[in-house]
């Protein structure tokens, strides 16, 4: 393949528990074209927001935070129904991790989105996580989840070295670029970027 047409891998750092994070997952599918014409791959990377922001898990969204997701989301014609509680969303997180960058791996965000942010399914239940990875064929051992839970620990942190503040956030080269604009102004950033990229620029 010609060097100056190499897809660039542009590491998105993403929570199950962010209304943000999934309102970015639905329009990365409606960018798929543009990403494809612009040499562009997306890699869906799991981060722990709680950890790295000192949220509280289980505690009640603020009205300020509830009110944003829910205009960010009207603004990109992407309905959600929003949960009242920051979940914990370790465990399905850990399985992501698990299952790395592969179709399964995009199989099992999309059943985590859907069921969190469409069926309203919480993930913080007893078991709710590993029944959703039966689901989808996926049975992992308790040691499993726990290594995989310290290494989404590792990542959070090297994140934060990154500075990362917050997700969705697009990793474009050294640049951070956070949350989730409207269509244009993403086709136009990720436009820019590979352009620069692949000139050497950044």
């Amino acid at each position: 393949m010609d060097a100056m047409r190499q897809r660039l891998r542009v590491p998105v750092y993403y929570d199950f528990a962010s209304t943000l994070c999934y309102v970015a997952h639905r329009v990365a599918e409606r960018l798929a074209p543009d990403l494809d014409e612009l040499g562009i791959e997306f890699v869906w990377t799991p981060l722990d927001l709680a950890d790295l922001l000192g949220i509280q898990r289980g505690a009640e969204l603020l009205p300020a935070r509830r009110d944003n997701a829910a205009r960010v989301a009207s603004e990109l014609g992407v309905p959600v129904s929003m949960p009242r509680e920051w979940m914990d969303s370790r465990a399905a997180l850990a399985v992501a991790v698990a299952l790395g960058d592969t179709a399964r791996g995009a199989t099992w965000r999309e059943r985590v989105w859907s069921e969190v942010y469409e069926v309203q399914r919480p993930l913080d239940e007893p078991d709710a996580v590993v029944a959703l990875a039966r689901g989808i064929g996926v049975e992992l051992a308790a040691g499993e989840l726990d290594a995989c839970e310290r290494t989404l620990a590792a990542t959070t942190f090297e994140a934060s070295q990154s500075m990362v503040t917050g997700v969705p956030t697009f990793m474009l080269g050294e640049w951070a670029f956070g949350g989730i604009q409207e269509d244009t102004t993403m086709r136009a950033v990720l436009r820019r970027f590979a352009e620069r990229r692949r000139s050497g620029r950044m």
